[in-house]
């Protein structure tokens, strides 16, 4: 195979084990902020989502995707607007499904952006968008009429991920992305875009836009209006699930580690082994791909670990046994330095 530029190159997006993962809680915190503003009632948004004060005062908490999606959901159906009222006008909750039943219809990926775009110039008159095509790529742009109302750029966010993530599923492939601009500042919660957006990320740009290669713009739509139903039941709920396409070594090491029983029988020795290099070149290609064998290895741990602590019946001693941790005390040190919060003061806040 020849090597490609390795910002832009993925393999082939098979779907990992992906069990449980986590998401910044800045953004449910800041939905529930606009919801406050605009009169919502936020016992009852937070009862529908299974959130609680206490957990969105702590900034280093983070939340499930199912979480987050329900608490959209519950905003979407009380406003009637699938813009979370960060918007000058609402987007109307079905606005979504309609055009997501529209341009599933397409022949290509091409006509999906062509067809999707003009669709909510025409219905949503809180956002612009622009689909652009160039010799070597193409760009998909967005732009809100009124900015100030998104201070937090949530709706941003959200709405360049949904046009990356729901596009690549209707042809069944990852859009291989060459860059993402926003016009904001790098924000507080920058970290967050290197699952969201992994390719290179470039700030205070005079749009908002994603591009891509040129090339997969022939792709077919491949997915069924059956499997579009059952798309549309569970969202956004996709939206926020960890995607498959990472860079190659690290979804490879991602792999063993989701897939390992046991977390402390697992080493960097053992992984290197099975994919057939050296420790040192496993370091290295991890490395140039942004990241380390104890960064991925902690991430499934803290995502493990939040889903655990979910469950009330289980003990926080064996949560730590079932990520590795042979002294309860090390389990907790560890579990504050990757959310801020002790197990047990975790555990508490999801029950209040």
């Amino acid at each position: 195979m020849e090597n490609k530029d390795p910002a832009i190159y993925r393999e082939p997006a098979t779907y990992m084990h992906h069990k449980h993962h986590s998401i910044s809680v800045h953004f449910a915190q800041s939905i529930v902020k606009r919801a406050i503003e605009v009169g919502l009632d936020e016992t009852k948004l937070l009862a529908e989502s299974g959130l609680s004060r206490a957990l969105l005062s702590n900034n280093e908490v983070r939340i499930t995707p199912e979480q987050l999606s329900r608490l959209m959901q519950s905003v979407w159906r009380s406003a009637d607007d699938e813009y979370l009222c960060f918007g000058s006008q609402p987007s109307r909750h079905g606005v979504f499904n309609l055009m997501a039943k529209q341009v599933s219809h397409s022949a290509s990926l091409r006509q999906v952006y062509r067809r999707g775009t003009r669709f909510y110039n025409l219905v949503a008159g809180a956002t612009k968008l622009k689909f652009e095509e160039r010799e070597q790529y193409a760009r998909f742009y967005l732009a809100l009429d009124k900015p100030e109302l998104d201070p937090e750029h949530v709706l941003i966010d959200f709405l360049l991920l949904l046009w990356h993530r729901f596009p690549s599923w209707l042809i069944g492939q990852r859009i291989p992305l060459r860059k993402i601009g926003f016009m904001h500042r790098k924000p507080a919660h920058h970290e967050e875009y290197r699952l969201m957006f992994p390719c290179k990320v470039v700030y205070e740009q005079q749009s908002n836009y994603f591009e891509f290669e040129h090339d997969i713009l022939s792709a077919p739509v491949v997915q069924s209006q059956q499997s579009l139903n059952d798309y549309l039941q569970r969202c956004p709920l996709d939206w926020f699930k960890r995607q498959s396409y990472f860079p190659v070594y690290t979804r490879k090491v991602l792999n063993y580690l989701e897939a390992a029983q046991d977390m402390s029988l697992i080493s960097m020795a053992d992984i290197a082994e099975q994919l057939h290099t050296t420790i040192r070149t496993l370091r290295r290609k991890l490395l140039e791909e942004g990241t380390s064998f104890q960064e991925l290895k902690d991430s499934v741990r803290r995502d493990e670990a939040i889903h655990y602590l979910s469950q009330p019946d289980m003990p926080i001693s064996q949560v730590g046994r079932l990520l590795g941790f042979t002294e309860a005390a090390t389990f907790a040190r560890a579990f504050k330095s990757w959310t801020g919060v002790a197990p047990s003061t975790y555990r508490k806040s999801k029950s209040h």
